[in-house]
C-alpha cells in the first residue's frame, strides 16, 4: 500500500551534518528498510518543512538532492514519488551531471534515445560493423569527413573531405587549432568575456590574450583595428552567433569589416560555431566570407546532445587538416567511432536535421516562459538559445544566486568566470536554461530567479 502524503516523516534527529542531507538519506533508508516503496509520494515541500520546523529551502534542497541520487522523481504539480529500488550492488547514486555547462535543451517528447539505440542497432548489424569496432583514421575515415563536409557546404562554407577533420568535441578541434597555427607569446584578440575553455587553452600554451570592446551586438571591429595598431595581433577567436556567454550576434557588416582587417593584418581567425545552426536567419559565418584564413568549429554536442562529442574542423587549406589531424590523433586518437558511424548516418539521411529542429522547437518553447517570467530588458538572449546573459548590481552576490538555483538544476555562472579584462566594467551572470530540467521546475527556478533579482534589491533569498 503506498504511502501518502501525511505519513512519511523522516527522522532526521539521530543524523549528523547537514539537514538536507539527512532528509535525503531518510529516504534512502526507508527505501532500503522497506518503509518506502516505488510509487509512494512524499510530503509536498511546504508541508514536510513545516512537520520538521526547517524552511522550505532546506527540503526543496533535499529533494534535489534525492533526485540526483535516483531515489525519487518528480512529476510536475502531482509532486515527488519514489524511484524503484536500485539493483543488487548498486548504490543507486546516479552521477551528476555538470550543470555549469551550456547544455541544449531535452525535449520531453525528442526522439533522440529512440533514434540513437535505433541506429547503433542496425550499424552493429550491417556489414560495416566490423570496421566501426575498429581504430579509425587519424581525422576520421574518408567517408565520416566526406559527410561533415557536405554538412558545412551546406552553410556556404569551402568545404571538402580534404580539408575537414572529425574531433572528439569542439574543444579538442580548438586545442589542435590552437597548438598548430600559434606559438607561446603570440597576442589573440577575444571578446571581453569569453568561453572558459578557449581560456584555459591560451593559459596552457602561454598565448596573450587581448581583449577588444563589446556591446549588445559583439565585437566592435574597430577596436581590433586599433589593436592590431597597437599590437603584433596573431589571431582573433570570435563565436560569431549566440555568443557563449553574452548571446551576441555579429551581423553581416561587422563581419565584413572583421575580413577586411583581418585581411589587411594577415590575421588568423579561429571560428567557434556551436550555435549558428540553431538560428532561422542565416548570416553568412567567416569561414563563408574569408576561407583562406578561418579555422571553422562546427559542434554537434550543443546542437544536439553532448553524448555526440563529436565536432567537425574546417581548415584553410589540405596541409593544415593533415597537420591537425595528426595532432588530434597525438592527444584523443580518434572519436568515438559508433558515435562517428551514427552522425555520418545522421547526416546523410536528414536525421541530424530532424533533430536540430526538435532542439529549436524546445528552446522557443522555453524562451516563451522565460519571457513571461523576467521582466523585458533585463537579459539578453538569442530567441533560438538556451542561454541568457543577464547584468546584476554590484551588490548582487552572485556565488549564492548560483547556489540557489543548483538546487533547482538551473546553471547559473558569475561573469568572472568568462571575464578577460579584470577592469571591465559590470557584472552579470549567465543563466543556462537547456539540460533535462522540466517546463515546471524552469518556470519556478526563473521566479525565484526574478524575486531574488528583482524584488530584494540584489539582496540573496533566505532560501540559499
Amino acid at each position: 500500500m503506498q504511502i501518502s502524503r501525511q505519513t512519511w516523516l523522516p527522522d532526521i534527529a539521530r543524523r549528523k551534518g547537514p539537514v538536507y542531507l539527512a532528509i535525503c538519506a531518510e529516504i534512502a533508508s526507508d527505501l532500503e528498510q522497506g518503509r518506502l516503496t516505488a510509487g509512494d509520494r512524499l510530503p509536498p515541500q511546504r508541508e514536510l518543512a513545516e512537520a520538521l520546523g526547517v524552511d522550505a529551502g532546506t527540503v526543496t534542497r533535499a529533494y534535489a538532492e534525492a533526485r540526483r541520487q535516483g531515489l525519487i522523481e518528480a512529476d510536475g504539480r502531482r509532486g515527488s514519488f519514489v524511484r524503484s529500488r536500485p539493483v543488487e550492488g548498486n548504490s543507486g547514486e546516479i552521477p551528476p551531471f555538470d550543470i555549469g555547462m551550456n547544455l541544449p535543451p531535452i525535449p520531453a517528447d525528442g526522439s533522440f534515445s529512440r533514434r540513437f539505440t535505433q541506429t547503433l542497432q542496425e550499424i552493429l548489424a550491417g556489414p560495416a560493423a566490423a570496421n566501426r569496432l575498429q581504430y579509425q583514421p587519424a581525422g576520421g575515415a574518408p567517408q565520416d569527413r566526406a559527410a561533415g563536409a557536405l554538412w558545412l557546404s551546406a552553410s556556404g562554407i569551402e568545404a571538402s573531405e580534404d580539408n575537414v577533420i572529425v574531433t572528439s568535441g569542439a574543444q579538442t578541434a580548438l586545442h589542435a587549432v590552437a597548438s598548430s597555427i600559434l606559438r607561446s607569446g603570440e597576442a589573440v584578440c577575444t571578446a571581453t568575456f569569453v568561453y572558459p575553455g578557449w581560456n584555459a587553452i591560451c593559459r596552457k600554451l602561454g598565448l596573450r590574450i587581448v581583449p577588444l570592446a563589446c556591446d549588445e551586438h559583439g565585437i566592435d571591429p574597430e577596436a581590433l583595428e586599433r589593436a592590431c595598431q597597437a599590437d603584433r595581433i596573431r589571431a582573433l577567436y570570435v563565436v560569431p552567433e549566440n555568443d557563449n556567454p553574452t548571446t551576441a550576434t555579429l551581423d553581416l557588416a561587422r563581419r565584413e569589416r572583421i575580413v577586411e582587417i583581418a585581411r589587411q593584418h594577415d590575421l588568423l581567425i579561429i571560428e567557434d560555431d556551436p550555435y549558428s545552426r540553431l538560428a532561422s536567419a542565416r548570416i553568412p559565418l567567416l569561414a563563408a566570407l574569408a576561407p583562406e584564413r578561418t579555422w571553422h568549429v562546427a559542434s554537434l554536442s550543443k546542437l544536439v546532445s553532448p553524448a555526440l562529442r563529436m565536432a567537425y574542423l574546417r581548415a584553410p587549406l589540405l596541409r593544415d587538416a593533415l597537420r591537425l589531424a595528426t595532432d588530434t590523433f597525438e592527444t584523443t586518437i580518434m572519436p568515438p567511432p559508433l558515435n562517428m558511424a551514427i552522425c555520418t548516418r545522421w547526416l546523410a539521411d536528414g536525421t541530424l536535421s530532424a533533430l536540430v529542429d526538435e532542439v529549436r522547437a524546445e528552446c522557443a518553447v522555453r524562451q516563451a516562459i522565460v519571457s513571461d517570467i523576467l521582466p523585458a530588458g533585463t537579459y539578453r538572449t538569442a530567441r533560438a538559445g538556451y542561454h541568457l546573459w543577464i547584468p546584476v548590481g554590484k551588490e548582487t552576490r552572485t556565488v549564492e544566486l548560483a547556489h540557489a538555483m543548483r538546487t533547482l538544476e538551473l546553471s547559473v555562472v558569475s561573469s568572472d568566470q568568462f571575464r578577460v579584462d579584470a577592469a571591465a566594467a559590470g557584472q552579470a551572470i549567465r543563466l543556462s536554461i537547456g539540460g533535462s530540467i522540466d517546463h515546471t521546475r524552469l518556470r519556478r527556478g526563473l521566479e525565484l530567479l526574478d524575486a531574488m533579482l528583482h524584488h530584494r534589491g540584489g539582496r540573496a533569498s533566505p532560501m540559499v
